[in-house]
């Protein structure tokens, strides 16, 4: 199980640092730090790429993910553009989360037109199709449904390839995962544990299917989880299903503590 990957969840939230909180997960070993794409609300909250560019800032080996950008909310080759520039910045620790955008009322209240459901799985694919072609091409034209841009240049490349992994969840949408990512994150509770397996089957045929190999596709899985006797056995659960990275959300109190404690008696099991 050497080749697992273990990720922790930082809240957006006003009331937590997420600085100390990134230090704090790269001391005691976790590989990346993600916070989810919420910009709408009543709670306080930051704004989630601003954070994670804060955190890369004031770290040096852990990995930063937004999970996941919501795509409606900011244009795609603004994404690209966004992500060459902290993947840069940071030394190549950056994994680009993206989704279909799960929040219809935060659209509206943004003043953001709300995509139908077909639309949101065409915006995702369209926008990983500029984004990609951004980052390799010397100009991009792509005309979608849904997005489009006109010979646009973009300078300088990544000077290597940046991860895309999607939350998705709908059979069109793990398709697209499965034909364009390089990983697939669901949320266990968005989806049941019981529908996981055939889920993780629909990406890889889809992959195949693209005349991409299955091994190609990272299958990785966001949970909450706290500390307690039973949490390593459940973890190497999920990693039997095919899961090889996870990423850890603590909830209730405590977040601190429990972050910790998952670190030094769960980790070394899962390793």
């Amino acid at each position: 199980m050497s080749s697992i990957r273990v990720g922790v969840d930082v809240p957006a939230s006003t009331a937590v640092d997420p600085v100390a909180a990134a230090r704090a997960a790269e001391a005691l070993g976790y590989d990346f730090v993600s916070t989810s794409d919420h910009p709408s609300g009543t709670d306080p909250s930051h704004e989630s790429w601003t954070m994670l560019a804060w955190m890369a800032a004031h770290t040096e080996r852990i990995g930063v993910m937004p999970r996941v950008l919501g795509v409606p909310y900011r244009r795609p080759a603004m994404v690209a553009k966004m992500a060459e520039t902290l993947d840069r910045l940071s030394g190549g620790r950056l994994i680009l989360g993206l989704g279909g955008g799960s929040s219809d009322e935060e659209f509206r209240a943004f003043g953001i037109d709300v995509p139908s459901p077909r639309d949101k799985v065409d915006g995702l694919a369209e926008a990983i199709e500029i984004i990609r072609g951004l980052w390799t091409g010397p100009a991009t034209t792509y005309t979608g449904r849904i997005h489009h841009v006109a010979a646009a240049p973009m300078e300088p490349k990544p000077d290597h390839r940046i991860p895309i992994w999607l939350g998705t969840f709908g059979p069109r949408a793990l398709d697209v995962t499965g034909r364009l990512a390089d990983g697939w994150m669901p949320s266990l509770g968005y989806a049941s544990l019981e529908a996981l397996p055939a889920m993780r089957d629909r990406v890889l045929a889809a992959a195949e299917r693209a005349g991409r190999s299955p091994e190609d596709i990272t299958c990785a899985l966001n949970v909450e989880v706290r500390a307690g006797d039973d949490t390593a056995d459940r973890l190497r659960a999920l990693v039997a299903m095919g899961f090889t990275v996870l990423n850890l959300k603590v909830p209730g109190p405590g977040r601190d503590e429990q972050v910790e404690r998952l670190a030094l008696e769960v980790l070394p099991q899962l390793r």
